[in-house]
This record gives structure tokens, sequence and C-alpha cells, in this order.
């Protein structure tokens, strides 16, 4: 059996996102969301309550949101600061196979796979000043030579003239580690 309807939970604060939640009996556990125009459609098992409910709709919607900042931020441009960082600071000397925005890092500023060169920056950085964004991406970069954080790499890093200011900014929005990570 299916019941179909429409409510805005509390939770979800924007009054121009519609709800429709569909219940399924044939649903055990999980709850699904998606994005159909300006709506959200949950799917969910029958047995939940709307307060039950409302928790994992915002958990779900901030998810899709976040997807959502992650597709309108340009990758073309990422990949053309690194250009120039690679040039400025390493001679042209880099490839990287992938270097992209991601939603997925809350606990990180960047990432990169020296096996694969593939490199990955957090979705937060593209509102903080350029040049905590630029520290981060040449960062990455280095790590394509020096896959740790030991003094070679920190030398590659350091090249930056703002590397210092940009940890410090890090630090204090609680992104960067003190031991130098």
């Amino acid at each position: 059996m299916l019941l179909y309807y429409l409510c805005r939970p509390p939770a979800i604060r924007s009054p121009a996102v519609e709800i429709r939640i569909t219940r399924s009996d044939r649903r055990a556990k999980t709850v699904s969301a998606r994005r159909v125009g300006d709506a959200l459609e949950i799917t969910a098992p029958a047995h939940l309550s709307d307060a039950e409910l409302q928790p994992i709709i915002a958990k779900l919607a901030a998810r899709l949101e976040r997807r959502a900042q992650r597709h309108k931020l340009d990758d073309a441009q990422l990949q053309q600061l690194a250009a120039q960082l690679n040039r400025r600071y390493f001679g042209s000397s880099l490839t990287w196979a992938s270097l992209t925005w991601s939603a997925q890092q809350n606990k990180r500023f960047g990432s990169c796979t020296p096996a694969d060169r593939s490199i990955r920056i957090s979705h937060r950085l593209a509102s903080m000043p350029a040049f905590v964004l630029e520290y981060v991406v040449l960062h990455e970069l280095a790590h394509l030579v020096e896959a740790n954080h030991g003094p070679r790499f920190w030398q590659l890093v350091n090249r930056y003239p703002l590397t210092e200011r940009a940890r410090g900014y890090l630090m204090a929005v609680g992104l960067e580690e003190l031991d130098g990570a």
C-alpha cells in the first residue's frame, strides 16, 4: 500500500522547497530523496512517523544541496589555477589526471592520490580568500612530487609566499592541523 501526501516539515526552512513524501509498506528501513524540479521527493517506510522522518529529511536535503552546490563550481577554473601554479612553482613539470571540486570533503581541504594523479579540492574553499585556495591547490600539486609531508614536501610548498598566512587561516576555521599535516 502506498500513501502519498505533501508536507513541509519544520526542519526544512526553505519555503520554496515542496516536500513530497511517498510511504511504502514494502520499504523496511531506508529513506531516499531526490530533486524533481523545485520539489524534494522522499520515499520512506510506512511505519516512520512524521517526527522520526523530519531529521532524516533535513539531512538528505542538506546532502542534496551540497551536491547541487558542487555542480555549480567550475572545474575548468580550478584546472586553470593549477596550471598557473604549476608554471610558476614547478616549471610546468607536473601533470595530473584529474583535478575537481569535491562536496565529499568536510574535514579536509583537499586530497591527492599520487598513484592515479587525481586531486580533489573541498567545495568549501570556493568561498574562502583566493590566497587560501591557491595554497591548497599548490599543496596538493606538491603531493604529486612528494607523497608525504616530509621536509622535501614542505620545501616545495613553502615556495608559495603566502603559505604561512593560508595555513593560519585554515587553522582558524578548523581545516588545518597544527602539526603540519
